[in-house]
């Protein structure tokens, strides 16, 4: 059969691949990856970038191709089909992995490049590649004896698909449970937008009334503005125990013992590898020196955010009391008695402000934005082929018209696809047969759908998620690197990879940059100035309460595996309590099981390093604050950021990049400026 998945295309074929293509394409490239490598390794002894790393990147890049739109249709539109065939390629991509990672010739003449005259003549990006690849040869295991290099590659194949399982849970359980609402007295408070998406999911499924889901829009509008407090604990409840042992579908997709295996593997690889546990190993590629110098960061922060947090908390539980009567606050109350103290202190509805935020207007803005930073210009392409109506392509092109990137925008939630925000490669930036691969990425989010005649309205939450996204995006599609290894995001330390996103979150509270992205949908008006001022001051609004949950999650994630005891188990909940002890100011019932669904760190790439948002912050606040100082589009500014940080890519140390752009090293204080937690007076 032809196989959409072998053949080469400057854009996936997405209505062509099925998922019968999946699995021969993917054994097919492995099958030829294997045999190219040998070859490579029998008809040479002299090794050179041209006849070792060039090549090797090309059969990477091929299997990147073919992989990444089965990964992505597979969070986007999952399918029983495509689940079998994804789940059935995780073990071989796994063994594949390992076993070159294993290859002992392959390291030996990776080394010998490095020893060789010919090392010093590589450009930087080429010298930090080889180096770079040394190190992930010894985290694969060259170096171990053959029975441990056996259960190394049984531990990796485990955890790929104990990830892929908890992911799968977590889709499963979010979108097995809705409730069917006929009386809208009970949906009272919800805002319009809300109720026209349930409305419409309703219909969907032939029912009258509404529907609610939790997917992450419609549970936080419950969550924030439903008046019926029964209701809003019944969606509480079915949220936080998703795949967990309690709840509605208590046991049906439980984490409970993915959890514990993933923690007991990552235990046992770090110790066959020579660390003490996975925090450590988890470091070996990340900025940070020491676990030590992770927790002391944390706690800094907790030290100056813990005080403010528990002011924020007395004043809401105040104003529920006194304003309604609410003596107990409950977890389905925080967010709800959150909105109204927001409303009375500063007059500001969310619901005012996203009538200012359609998405049709703040894509375009937005495209302005980077238009106006780095001289690039934004278009539309039509004729490519998506994997849903919603989605868009989009082309980057520079003041030359040269084509710098492209890139998908699906932006709203829907049923199947998987909840949350990321950016992921599509092509990677690499020079192929003497031509310049153009770089490709997939910015997804889980907004509200648009209903009826109306755009899809944002929250300004929203916006910063939209801004955050297309930060990755840029790092991803601006590059200059022409080496797979260091092109975009590929070879920047973990703990670094949320600067650019960081940064350009920073634009959606610029009333420069909302000049271009903020217009009623109906009226065309520009922010008021007035809402803007509102929005500023209610900028920091609960803002330790805000850092507190961030460093909650941060600490228990480090602590999980840092801690773990063979014999003790991942004494999960256990660690969670001690770090609510230390820094949380409010403690969740008894039956929220959050760490269930923490597909961050059980499914996606954050383990032991969810504290990089946090660390990537002081980097990006402190980034942004040059342009504060010489003018937030500054051209000469805005190239400066593009060269030294976005176009560098991996090419060379991430403190490195971001000392080149500010002339110094980072430091704390505009996080904490910028965050609320201390302000210019407490220096």
């Amino acid at each position: 059969m032809t196989n959409p998945l072998l053949e080469n295309h400057l854009f996936p074929p997405f209505c062509k691949i099925r998922p019968e293509h999946v699995e021969p394409a993917i054994d097919w490239i492995l099958d030829h990856n294997r045999q190219q490598v040998a070859k490579l390794l029998a008809e040479n002894t002299h090794y050179t970038w041209e006849n070792l790393i060039q090549p090797l990147e090309d059969l990477d890049d091929r299997l990147d191709k073919a992989w990444s739109p089965v990964r992505h249709l597979n969070s986007v539109v999952n399918t029983e089909a495509l689940r079998q065939a994804y789940n059935a390629c995780l073990p071989k991509l796994s063994e594949y992995a390992t076993d070159m990672g294993q290859n002992t010739q392959l390291y030996q003449a990776h080394k010998a490049l490095v020893e060789s005259a010919e090392f010093d003549q590589l450009d930087t990006a080429q010298r930090k590649i080889l180096r770079d690849a040394l190190r992930d040869f010894r985290l694969a295991g060259v170096a171990l004896a053959e029975q441990d290099k056996d259960r190394f590659k049984e531990i990796e194949q485990r955890l790929s698909k104990l990830s892929s399982k908890f992911e799968e849970n977590v889709l499963d359980a979010t979108n097995a449970w809705s409730k069917h609402i006929t009386e809208q007295d009970r949906l009272a408070g919800l805002p319009e937008t809300t109720l026209a998406v349930a409305r419409q999911a309703a219909s969907i499924k032939g029912l009258d009334g509404w529907l609610l889901t939790l997917e992450f829009p419609c549970y936080a509008a419950v969550m924030t503005f439903a008046d019926d407090r029964a209701l809003r604990e019944e969606l509480y409840q079915a949220f936080v125990t998703r795949a967990s042992d309690q709840g509605p579908f208590a046991g049906r997709w439980d984490n409970t013992q993915a959890m514990e295996d993933i923690l007991a593997l990552r235990h046992e690889k770090a110790r066959l590898l020579g660390y003490a546990n996975f925090a450590e190993l988890s470091l070996s590629t990340k900025m940070a020196d020491s676990p030590g110098q992770v927790l002391e960061f944390l706690l800094e922060l907790a030290k100056h955010s813990k005080p403010v947090a528990e002011k924020d908390l007395a004043e809401l539980r105040q104003f529920a009391k006194e304003h309604h009567g609410v003596a107990d606050l409950e977890a389905w109350d925080l967010m709800y008695y959150s909105e109204k103290l927001r409303q009375h202190r500063y007059r500001l509805s969310q619901e005012e402000v996203k009538q200012y935020f359609p998405a049709t207007h703040v894509v375009p803005g937005m495209f302005q934005v980077v238009e106006k930073l780095y001289g690039f210009s934004i278009h539309a392409l039509e004729d490519v082929e998506v994997w849903h109506p919603d989605v868009r392509c989009y082309e980057i092109r520079d003041s030359g018209g040269d084509v710098r990137g492209r890139f998908y925008l699906d932006l709203y939630a829907r049923p199947k696809k998987r909840g949350g925000a990321w950016m992921d490669e599509c092509i990677a930036r690499h020079k192929l047969q003497g031509q310049v691969q153009i770089p490709v990425a997939f910015l997804t989010c889980n907004f509200t759908p648009p209903a009826g005649e109306d755009p899809a309205l944002l929250t300004h939450d929203e916006v910063i998620t939209l801004f955050h996204e297309f930060g990755h995006g840029l790092h991803h599609l601006l590059t200059q690197v022409d080496y797979l290894g260091a092109s975009g995001i590929r070879g920047v330390e973990w703990d670094a990879v949320e600067l650019p996103s960081q940064f350009m979150e920073n634009f959606c509270w610029q009333k420069e940059a909302l000049a271009t992205i903020s217009r009623h949908y109906r009226t065309g008006q520009p922010l008021p100035d007035e809402l803007f001022a509102k929005m500023l001051a209610a900028k920091n609004f609960q803002a330790g309460m805000m850092m507190v949950r961030q460093l909650e999650f941060s600490l228990f994630d480090f602590r999980i595996h840092l801690e773990y005891d063979h014999d003790r188990g991942g004494r999960i909940y256990e660690i969670l309590e001690e770090v609510r002890d230390q820094v949380a100011v409010f403690k969740p019932p008894k039956f929220n099981r959050f760490p269930h669904s923490f597909s961050h760190i059980f499914g996606g790439g954050y383990a032991a390093g969810y504290y990089s948002y946090k660390w990537a912050e002081v980097l990006s606040a402190d980034a942004f604050s040059r342009f504060e100082e010489e003018g937030i589009f500054d051209p000469t500014t805005g190239r400066a950021f593009l060269e030294h940080i976005l176009e560098k890519g991996g090419s060379r140390p991430a403190l490195e990049s971001f000392t080149a752009f500010r002339g110094r090293e980072p430091k704390i204080d505009a996080l904490l400026r910028h965050s609320g937690i201390v302000t210019e007076n407490d220096h």
